[in-house]
């Protein structure tokens, strides 16, 4: 096994993750800023309020973009494993 090769795979990892989190991430970011301009204006500080919007937005980009997330997700854990192992 090349000495490289863990520290590669790891690199692609955490390329891949971030990209794979990012519209989950940048969901949660717009709900919650719009949430938070909507409490400061009505001036209503309930923390379910900040919470529930952030979680349904989280959940519904989960399944809107599960499948591309599961699908590059096994990609890239099937290529490492065989990267890993010689094989690739």
């Amino acid at each position: 096994m090349n000495p490289e090769l863990p520290s590669a795979v790891l690199r692609e990892g955490l390329a891949l993750l971030a990209t794979v989190g990012a519209p989950l991430f940048a969901a949660a970011l717009v709900v919650g800023l719009a949430v938070g301009v909507l409490q400061a204006a009505t001036q209503i500080n309930d923390h379910a309020m900040s919470f529930l919007p952030r979680a349904a937005t989280a959940v519904l980009v989960c399944w809107l973009a599960g499948p591309w997330m599961a699908e590059r997700l096994a990609h890239f854990l099937a290529a490492s494993i065989l990267r890993m192992s010689g094989h690739g």
